[in-house]
């Protein structure tokens, strides 16, 4: 077999993800097996691959590989969606490109931009996804605004606004001005920015004196409709009942008294803007306060401000700053960190805006969708995010559902001609009944009848998305929808936990009485090596797609989960890419060495490598078991790291040097078949983070049959451990550690036999495996010996001495330095282990098992620590004879 030198992920990688495609091996269709169901977090259409996707979608398609060679029926949805304001953001962008303004479209012409512009761009990411080794079944791609899922969509947008959680009215809304849209809580990100406190001066009308007012938006003043301070705060006393003089504008407005003013707070006079504070605006209905909306939908001063109309709010605020000043009225002006609201989607300053939209009544929902997560009917790891999700869904706020944009699905409710009143239906066909019960009016036709404008929010589709690609809103009793729901594990970002999780779950148990998951993995955020997060403006973001190239997808797979512990940040750095490479060289270097031994049918199976063949046995089969507990509890780089060293140091470093025949010589069949089991085995636990190169290598390994693969076949199950034997060839290794370390300080060649004596009783002398020693370390012989042989170098492994006799003098002032060390070493392990066994809380709620080996460790310290002291004696005794 013509096996390259170098394992090349170019060609391979291309190769096997055609093949596995060709067999349709990601392909489910509901049979007598156990399903496992993962449905991919849907990217936005506008998207392409970035390091939190890699991220993510590798920890994926670990879970739905392994669960695939674990007997079930495993099945991982792709799709994306269709992200309103980005996509729509997108689209006028190009228009404008071209000299076309959305302005002048109609609805359903801008509509066929945006479709074209999804049909060309939209599966971008999900080809991307297949460069990574994705294992998501493809023929089911869905998109959120598929007819039948648009159809899910709308049919719970009238079921809701049936039962009542629906509703439409005028609330202070978060207005993104870039967007031209409303956008919910959810979808503004806070920052502390550094700004200007102004202090202004407001006449009082038929007084000396003013009232000073504090703000760092000194263009709403524009828009103020009173004056407020705390009815308890005494320097207003005389005010009570006065009018204020509103500045630039010269508006007369009362100054009213609310105990939601804190009078220790600025100078206790708050000026108040109905129409653009939250605050403002509960302080204005109960005080029956007019609003004055300065603000046009794009951000610049409309007609109520009066003046500046047109002009940018922020250079708005310049100009009435510049009149404040040429006024006398500016007091003075402090720097002041506070902070500001910005959009999700355009990063844009928010506006707190007067706006008639659509909302959801979220708290009746909220309900089950908490006490199952607390009460670990669907489980958060790692299980810190409980107390978040508590905290969000015990403060839910009804949810802004209307977004003013054309890309989405429209709000299916239809206006009476001349009118604000207004049916709910799927189509206009099935609104002119209600249309015409409700108005009265029974010559009403189709073409009266107005829809909406609005669409609705992005995430009032995703929430469907378990549900909705099987099917299970329009026809919850399809077989696929019964048999794939609920799904298993979901795996997302911990920024969209309520966003989206949390919503996922009141929509499982709104529509269907049932969890839409059992499991949810919350990965890190990708930083970089100085904990910044990546982004494309800090140009510390990697191009996925080159890392892929350079390294290899299994590489970039490995680098990634080599430091992305559940819900730790991820810190990134291409060094660990490059690691994951040298992982895929060591395995293809490994294999070539394998293969390039001859086995004989006649030679007998030698003691050391009986020996090392039950050793492996028993540490692959405690990997195994390890390995399955941690995935158990979603510890995934955990199970990354016991198969990276279980092959790295101990497959390869030991395992392969006990057995590996002489130059020339060749292996009895049986280690060699041993040997190859191993290889097996160990490529099927790795196939799920390395997909590629295991696929390659299970290939070689044996004769297979078209249609075979790696990734469909069994996952290896754990056996028995022979602890006893474990313990003893751990002892061997620590042994041969040693030696080799004093032939290379001393300068010794490999090729020299040597003697060791071993200052142990016959029955340990029995249970070393001195074959393994013997042959790792080149020794003519293992000697008990009860009295240190003359002239001999001592090392010390757990509690036993051993010696290796020197033909020349031993530099002792080099041995005493040796020796002070390792009693520095080990009087610090004491000291640690000690601090535990101190600690009466650790010895009282630590298990047994555990206290008993931080026990064992005290007294193996202890042990090690008198030898230790007495070689040193010796040592010293022997100089000064000298």
């Amino acid at each position: 077999m013509d096996i390259p030198s170098k394992y090349d992920p170019g060609k391979t990688e291309g190769k096997w993800y055609s093949y596995w495609l060709d067999n349709r091996f990601f392909s489910s269709v509901p049979d007598e097996r156990e399903p496992y169901t993962i449905v991919i977090p849907p990217p936005n259409v506008t998207g392409v691959l970035h390091m939190g996707h890699m991220l993510n979608n590798t920890i994926q398609d670990i879970l739905v590989r392994r669960a695939r060679m674990s007997g079930k029926n495993a099945l991982w949805v792709p799709g994306t969606d269709h992200a309103s304001i980005a996509t729509e953001a997108r689209v006028v962008a190009k228009l404008n490109s071209e000299g076309i303004s959305k302005y002048d479209l109609t609805r359903e012409e801008f509509l066929e931009h945006a479709w074209e512009w999804k049909q060309k761009h939209g599966g971008i990411i999900l080809e991307q996804l297949k460069k990574l080794g994705a294992s998501c079944d493809w023929e089911r791609t869905v998109f959120t605004m598929d007819e039948g899922y648009s159809e899910s969509v709308v049919d719970v947008f009238i079921r809701l606004y049936k039962k009542g959680l629906i509703y439409r009215g005028v609330r202070m809304v978060n207005w993104d001005p870039q967007a031209k849209t409303a956008l919910s809580d959810e979808e503004v990100n806070y920052r502390e920015v550094d700004s200007r406190l102004y202090h202004v001066r407001y006449d009082v009308k038929g007084r000396k004196e003013g009232v000073v007012i504090a703000t760092t938006r000194p263009e709403t003043i524009l828009g103020d409709t009173a004056v407020c301070v705390n009815p308890a705060d005494e320097r207003y006393r005389a005010l009570k009942g006065a009018r204020v003089v509103i500045p630039v504008v010269n508006r007369e407005v009362p100054l009213i008294e609310d105990n939601y003013v804190d009078m220790e707070f600025g100078t206790g006079a708050l000026k108040i803007t109905p129409a653009h504070d939250i605050n403002d605006y509960e302080i204005g209905l109960r005080h029956n306060l007019p609003v004055v909306d300065i603000f046009n939908d794009d951000g610049t001063l409309s007609d109520q401000a009066t003046v500046f109309v047109g002009m940018d709010r922020f250079e708005a605020r310049k100009a009435v700053v510049r009149i404040l000043e040429e006024e006398g009225r500016l007091v003075k002006v402090e720097d002041h960190a506070n902070k500001i609201g910005f959009s999700e989607r355009t990063d844009a300053v928010i506006e707190p805006k007067l706006s008639m939209q659509w909302f959801c009544k979220m708290k009746e929902m909220a309900h089950p969708a908490l006490e199952n997560v607390m009460n670990n009917s669907i489980r958060l790891y790692p299980p810190k995010f409980k107390n978040i999700y508590r905290h969000w869904m015990e403060n839910v706020r009804d949810w802004c559902i209307s977004r003013q944009l054309w890309w989405g699905h429209r709000i299916p409710a239809w206006y009476l001609p001349g009118s604000n009143d207004f049916v709910v239906a799927k189509t206009a066909e099935e609104a002119l009944p209600e249309a015409i019960e409700k108005s009265g009016n029974s010559s009403l036709k189709v073409s009266d009848l107005k829809q909406d404008e609005d669409v609705m929010d992005t995430w009032f589709s995703s929430w469907l998305w378990p549900i909705a690609v099987f099917d299970g809103i329009r026809n919850p009793s399809n077989p696929e929808y019964k048999y794939y729901y609920p799904t298993n594990d979901l795996v997302t970002a911990p920024e969209i936990l309520f966003f989206w999780v949390a919503r996922m779950i009141m929509a499982g148990y709104e529509f269907r009485g049932e969890k839409p998951f059992r499991n949810v993995y919350l990965t890190g955020i990708v930083r970089d090596s100085k904990g910044r997060k990546m982004s494309k403006s800090l140009g510390n973001s990697p191009e996925p797609l080159e890392l892929m190239k350079k390294y290899g997808a299994d590489g970039v797979r490995v680098g990634m989960m080599l430091c992305s512990p559940a819900g730790g940040d991820l810190l990134f750095d291409e060094s660990l890419t490059e690691q994951g490479r040298n992982f895929s060289n060591k395995i293809w270097n490994a294999f070539r060495l394998v293969r390039s031994w001859k086995a004989s049918d006649d030679a007998r199976q030698e003691t050391h490598c009986r020996i090392a063949s039950e050793w492996f046995e028993s540490k692959l089969n405690r990997a195994i078991s390890e390995v399955n507990r941690n995935y158990k509890n979603f510890r995934l780089s955990e199970v990354l790291m016991i198969l990276y060293k279980l092959f790295w140091d101990d497959f390869s470093s030991w395992y392969l040097e006990i057995v590996k025949p002489s130059p020339g010589e060749p292996l009895d069949r049986k280690t060699l078949d041993s040997t190859i089991d191993f290889f097996d085995r160990l490529m099927r636990l790795i196939h799920p983070f390395m997909p590629f190169i295991t696929e390659e290598i299970w290939q070689l390994l044996d004769e297979r049959a078209d249609g075979e693969s790696i990734m469909i076949s069994e996952m290896p199950r754990a056996g028995t451990v022979d602890r006893k034997l474990l313990g003893e060839v751990d002892f061997a290794r620590e042994i041969v550690t040693a030696v080799r370390s004093v032939r290379a300080r001393k300068n010794i060649s490999q090729r020299k036999a040597i003697k060791l004596f071993a200052a142990i009783s016959e029955e340990e002398y029995r249970a070393i495996p001195c074959d393994i020693i013997s042959r790792l370390c080149n020794l003519s012989a293992i000697l008990p010996s009860k009295q240190k042989p003359a002239g001999a170098i001592t090392f010390i492994v757990k509690t036993s001495e051993f010696y290796i006799p020197m033909e020349e003098s031993i530099d002792v002032s080099e041995e005493i330095s040796k020796v002070e060390k390792e009693i520095d070493y080990t009087k610090g392990f004491l000291e640690s282990v000690m601090k535990k066994l101190d600690n009466e809380r650790f010895v009282k709620n630590a298990p047994d098992k555990v206290v008993s080996q931080e026990r064992k460790k005290s007294e193996d310290a202890r042990s090690r620590l008198k030898l230790l002291q007495q070689r040193l004696e010796e040592l010293r005794g022997g100089s000064s004879d000298n």
